[in-house]
């Protein structure tokens, strides 16, 4: 087990499955993610503009590393359909030691 760990989990939404498969794919091709998992029947209830709103999307989890983290941000905004996108990266802090270093090497990192 490692502790400290450079890599992020990061969760983005989607407003259908065939975005998060197109941003996915991108990311991971461009070596900004070692994966993402894409889950489907998700409800969202949300403020914008003033309204409470509800609708279905789509969870991705991409994993990545620290290192890459602003390119993952940046290129996700520029590749998604919504002006707002969901973006979040959260700390990994444990993690099997062979995995972590997986993703490190899958970003570039390693």
């Amino acid at each position: 087990m490692q502790s400290e760990t450079e890599v992020r989990v990061v969760l983005v939404t989607a407003p259908d499955h065939d975005a998060a498969v197109e941003l996915v794919r991108t990311l991971v091709g461009e070596k900004l993610a070692a994966c993402g998992n894409i889950l489907s029947g998700i409800t969202s209830i949300f403020r914008w503009e003033g309204e409470v709103q509800e609708d279905p999307e789509i969870l991705i989890i991409l994993k990545t590393h620290r290192s890459v983290l602003p390119k993952l941000v940046e290129r996700t905004a520029a590749l998604h359909p919504y002006d707002v996108p969901e973006v979040l990266a959260l700390p990994v802090t444990e993690g099997l030691s062979s995995y972590v270093d997986w993703v490190g090497s899958e970003c570039g990192a390693g």
